[in-house]
C-alpha cells in the first residue's frame, strides 16, 4: 500500500525565518506528519531576509528555469532546497529576483504591505503547482498555511483539477491572526486568471482586503484548521457559514495527533461528525 503523501505549503517556516505560531507549526508539523509515516514535500517563499549561507539554501537546476507570466511579463521560476538534518527533511523554496530579494518578508519596515503583494503569491502558488508536477509528485492532502498560500485552493480546484496529480486532491487551509491592513492591488482578479479559472471563480472576493482573501481560500478548501487561538471575527463567521469540516485550535502540545486525524476525516468524508 503506498503511503498518503501531504505537501506542506507555508508562508513562514523557522528556522529561515522567526519563530511565530505559524512558523513553529510550519517547522514541526511536517516533521510529525512524516514520522507517523506519511510522505512529505514542504514549499516556501525565498524571501530576501533569509540568509542563505546561513541555512544551506543552494538551487536545483533541473527544477528552476521555467517562466511564469504575471501581467505579460516573464518571471523566471528559480527552486531552491535545504535540508533540516535532524529531521530528514528537505524545505523547496520558490524564489525570483523581482519578487522575494528585498530584505523583508509581506511588509517593509514600516509596516505598510508591499502593493505588488497579489503578484508575489500568484506566483509563489503557481510556482509551487508546477514545481510538483515537474516532480511527478500526486499529493492525497494539501496543507495550506498563511494568507500569501491562499490562492492555493482554488487553483488545484479549478486551473489543475484536470491534471491526474490533483485531480483526486484534497484541499486543507489553515487560518492565522495574520491580517493584513489596506488592500491588495485592484487588478489582482485579472492577474489571477490563468487558464482554468474564470471571473467567476473569484465573486467571493468582494474587496480585495484581507478578510475577502480568505473567505477565497476557505470556499475552495475541503477543511479548514483555526491555527490561532483568536482570528479575525469576519472570517470566522464565514467559516461557520459554511459546511466545511472544521477543526478548532489546538495548543502545541496536541496538534501534530489532532491534525492527523483531520486529514483521515477529509480524505473520508462518511467519517466527519456533522
Amino acid at each position: 500500500m503506498e503511503k498518503e503523501r501531504v505537501l506542506f505549503v507555508s508562508q513562514e517556516i523557522t528556522p529561515y525565518l522567526p519563530e511565530t505560531p505559524m512558523s513553529y507549526i510550519g517547522r514541526y508539523l511536517p516533521q510529525g506528519i512524516q514520522e507517523k509515516g506519511r510522505e512529505i514535500r514542504t514549499f516556501m517563499p525565498r524571501f530576501g531576509s533569509i540568509n542563505e549561507r546561513r541555512n544551506q539554501l543552494h538551487e536545483v537546476i533541473r527544477l528552476s528555469g521555467m517562466n511564469l507570466i504575471i501581467s505579460d511579463t516573464d518571471h523566471p521560476l528559480i527552486i531552491k532546497v535545504a535540508s533540516i538534518q535532524s529531521a530528514r527533511m528537505q524545505i523547496y523554496f520558490i524564489d525570483n529576483e523581482d519578487y522575494f530579494h528585498r530584505k523583508f518578508t509581506v511588509k517593509d519596515d514600516d509596516d505598510k504591505v508591499f502593493e505588488d503583494n497579489d503578484e508575489r503569491a500568484i506566483f509563489f502558488t503557481r510556482g509551487v503547482l508546477e514545481t510538483v508536477k515537474k516532480l511527478r509528485w500526486a499529493p492525497n492532502i494539501v496543507h495550506c498555511q498563511g494568507w500569501f498560500t491562499a490562492l492555493t485552493p482554488l487553483y488545484i480546484k479549478k486551473a489543475f483539477r484536470e491534471d491526474p496529480l490533483f485531480n483526486d486532491t484534497k484541499v486543507i487551509f489553515s487560518v492565522y491572526d495574520d491580517d493584513f491592513n489596506g488592500s491588495l492591488s485592484n487588478n489582482f482578479k485579472k492577474k489571477a486568471l490563468i487558464d482554468g479559472i474564470s471571473e467567476k471563480d473569484l465573486n467571493i472576493m468582494s474587496s480585495l482586503d484581507y478578510d475577502s482573501v480568505m473567505k477565497l481560500a476557505i470556499k475552495y478548501s475541503d477543511g479548514i484548521i483555526i491555527g490561532s487561538e483568536k482570528i479575525n471575527s469576519k472570517v470566522l463567521d464565514y467559516i461557520k457559514s459554511t459546511d466545511k469540516p472544521v477543526l478548532e485550535y489546538q495548543d502545541l502540545e496536541h496538534y501534530i495527533d489532532a491534525y492527523s486525524g483531520f486529514y483521515d476525516s477529509v480524505l473520508t468524508p462518511s467519517c466527519v461528525e456533522i
